[in-house]
């Protein structure tokens, strides 16, 4: 950080990851003077949005329209609230007794209809742009009111997630060329400084320089302290996806069942989740602890970037799914992509914290993909030949998908279901399989395909995802038998619970100023993004839609910007 004595800022931002640099872009264009600290390098300049796939929930698209998808903002609303299943009101009003979804409930009425009215519109004027097809994510739990999308909302952003932070990062470096933003990495905040009931600063240390890769853990080797005044402050430091103790002592257990043992993480080891006890010292409220969005594909990542290294498959509906008993998951949750607390709550309810997936090489093809911007090479580097080679022309999986069966330790692949259920049982953490149940069970699901229809939610699940244009094209393999040789080899994942967001955090008004114990407001106190549960302390309530988290963090990063450069 320089240390040139006359910058002295109007705000200070806490995490350069991309609400804060949303934030940060808002202040800046309104003349306002921003030092952004972070604790890692320049390097990690978007934080965890830039390892993201670049999904975004837009309601009632261009995109929803070429491709033949009827979306409204009334459906939307009423996936949402199916989903969020708000039931933390208290008395209802503003005060002490509010209740931990009074401000997350308006929160999510705002943030649906900006999806509807003006998020696309938003990016789209700073140069970000969607691949044409929609993604149907969480598609839903099976009842019309209650969790998940009843169409397709996600939207893959051109470029994945280092092009959602380079259309709100280069603007902020050229607002740092021009004076009004200034940078202090391997700044590690420690507290929050109050006087006279307001916030007006930060004290912390300074960490050694270390020049790591994105992504790769750094040193926490202290070499001084800072005491560093503003204003306000706007907290983003994001949420506790590696911090595995503290999402264990959160963890639902009485809602889905005991923290697993073994977990893998989706998100760069400074993802710790310090600031949310920081900022409770200072006064601000936590709200929604207990709700988190860890999922149940992971794979342990063959070449890791950061301690336990996860990566998330993204799977079509067709991969059979079983707990770690080697019984099939049941229901809409025991679809793979449908309703992921669901299915948590299955596989936990086990005592084992792993299940399996059975599929063929046909399935794999069409149907797995893997979540993150460096997994998927085509829509990152904006390669169009790669993606219709990959995706659409070409035979195999793509590159990425071929490397993990190859190499993966989760992965087994044989033509037999003898030789599958015995290289499963080699890797197994719990009880062994039997070929005969797996088979039998396998036998039974094939002979749901013979026709157009079905009774099997998981077959039924597969003909509804074909109707849609992206599913039938790019998603979702043509109904057959597992067991046909013909669309072999047999192919068997163990699935491990994988740690990402957190729903929960600062609770937050709608201009996301932070709030007291007693529902004020705590003047020159914000937050923004994860760190706020994506607005209000937990706007997604205890189900993510998807798609909803890179928005979460523009549109509440983009609201502290407004204020302050409104209020200042």
């Amino acid at each position: 950080m320089s240390t040139a004595s006359d910058f002295q800022p109007d705000v200070i931002v806490v995490g350069a990851g991309l609400a804060g640099l949303v934030a940060t872009h808002e202040l800046a264009k309104a003349g306002k003077r921003v030092l952004v600290l972070d604790q890692e390098n320049r390097h990690n300049l978007g934080g965890q949005a830039f390892w993201s796939l670049g999904g975004l929930f837009f309601v009632d698209s261009p995109e929803q329209h070429r491709m033949g998808i009827h979306d409204s903002l009334d459906l939307a609303l009423q996936d949402w609230h199916g989903s969020a299943q708000f039931d933390r009101f208290g008395d209802g009003t503003d005060g002490p007794g509010r209740g931990e979804d009074f401000w997350p409930q308006q929160w999510a009425e705002a943030y649906v209809r900006w999806a509807h009215e003006g998020k696309r519109d938003y990016v789209r004027d700073l140069g970000l742009k969607s691949l044409t097809f929609v993604g149907w994510a969480e598609r839903g739990d099976g009842r019309a009111e209650g969790h998940g999308n009843s169409v397709p909302r996600f939207h893959i952003t051109w470029g994945t997630g280092p092009e959602v932070v380079r259309v709100f990062l280069e603007p902020v470096l050229e607002a740092e060329k021009a004076g009004l933003v200034q940078f202090g990495f391997r700044h590690q905040v420690d507290e929050v400084v109050v006087e006279d009931g307001a916030v007006v600063g930060l004290r912390g240390s300074v960490l050694a320089a270390d020049d790591s890769a994105r992504g790769v853990k750094s040193s926490r080797e202290v070499t001084g302290s800072f005491d560093l005044r503003a204003r306000a402050v706007v907290v983003s430091s994001g949420g506790i996806g590696h911090n595995f103790d503290l999402m264990r002592r959160n963890w639902p257990t009485d809602r889905v069942g005991p923290a697993p043992e073994h977990m893998i993480a989706g998100v760069p080891a400074h993802v710790d989740g310090r600031m949310l006890a920081i900022s409770e010292e200072a006064g601000a409220t936590l709200v929604n602890k207990d709700r988190m969005w860890a999922y149940v594909e992971g794979v342990h990542n063959w070449d890791p970037i950061w301690p336990d290294h996860a990566i998330r498959i993204l799977p079509g509906p067709s991969s059979m799914w079983f707990d770690a008993n080697g019984k099939r998951l049941q229901g809409m949750s025991g679809v793979p992509g449908a309703d992921s607390i669901g299915s948590m709550t299955q596989i936990l309810s086990t005592g084992y914290d792993y299940s399996w997936f059975i599929l063929d090489q046909t399935i794999i093809e069409k149907e797995f993909a893997l979540s993150g911007s460096e997994q998927n090479p085509d829509w990152t580097n904006k390669d169009v030949r790669l993606m219709l080679r990959d995706r659409v022309l070409g035979k195999g999986a793509t590159g990425p998908v071929e490397r993990f069966k190859k190499y993966g330790e989760d992965f087994v692949v044989a033509s037999t279901i003898a030789e599958l259920v015995e290289g499963m049982n080699a890797i197994t953490r719990g009880p062994e399989l039997s070929a005969d149940d797996i088979e039998r069970q396998i036998v039974a699901r094939d002979r749901q395909v013979d026709n157009p229809f079905a009774k099997d939610a998981q077959i039924m699940a597969i003909h509804n995802g074909r109707k849609d244009r992206t599913g039938k094209i790019m998603r979702v393999a043509k109904p057959h038998k597992i067991l046909d040789p013909e669309h072999g080899p047999l192919i068997a994942v163990r699935c491990n619970i994988l740690s990402r967001k957190t729903l929960g955090g600062i609770e937050t008004n709608l201009d996301s100023q932070a709030i007291a114990e007693d529902g004020s407001v705590i003047p020159g106190l914000y937050a923004a993004g994860e760190v706020a549960g994506f607005g209000g302390g937990g706007v997604h309530g205890y189900n993510a839609l998807e798609g909803t988290f890179l928005g979460g963090c523009i549109f509440s990063g983009r609201a502290a910007g407004l204020a302050l450069a409104r209020d200042l």
